[in-house]
């Protein structure tokens, strides 16, 4: 396995401090003087590999939310529009395991459209949309088949989501 470089692991160890930070205390409220403490770095280091402290966050939720990726049999089952019974419960595991694992994820979500809301929606639409809306093309796929009842499918998603946010040990 080839050694990470070292400006690498250090972008790392920043984007790691800052999400903790952010996810637990706000935007407006964590400074990067406390990021880069936590990081251990000093905060000339932080700003030679972020611009300023908003570039921080919208990278640090970035890398957060990348481990919201569909596993390769959810993706399978998606695609190749598998019966619900199957591909239903992994949907709903991986929601989950989202919501039980990767607390902070949600918490940086709800940071990034409370605190820096004019941005959101870009994020929003890079990295929550394309996940939703593959959620959201097979249950269509699947009420139109006859295999769901009739209901609308952006609901449907919105609901499911929602359920297992609220409740994910359902």
């Amino acid at each position: 396995m080839p050694i990470a470089p070292k400006s690498a692991v250090r972008t790392d160890q920043i984007l790691q401090a800052a999400g903790k930070l952010f996810a637990s205390q706000g935007y407006h409220a964590t400074s990067t003087r406390e990021i880069a403490r936590l990081a251990d770095v000093s905060e000339n280091t932080l700003f030679r590999h972020f611009d300023n402290k908003e570039e921080l966050f919208w990278s640090s939720l970035r890398s957060c939310s990348a481990g919201l990726k569909f596993r390769r049999d959810v993706l399978e089952g998606l695609t190749k529009c598998g019966p619900p019974e199957v591909v239903l419960p992994k949907i709903l595991e991986m929601l989950a395991d989202t919501v039980n694992y990767r607390p902070e994820l949600l918490r940086l979500v709800a940071v990034a459209f409370i605190e820096l809301h004019a941005k959101a929606d870009g994020f929003c639409l890079e990295c929550l949309s394309p996940t939703f809306s593959a959620i959201n093309r097979y249950l269509d796929l699947n009420i139109r088949s006859g295999r769901i009842r009739d209901l609308d499918p952006t609901m449907l998603t919105s609901a499911l989501i929602m359920t297992v946010l609220t409740h994910p040990g359902i």
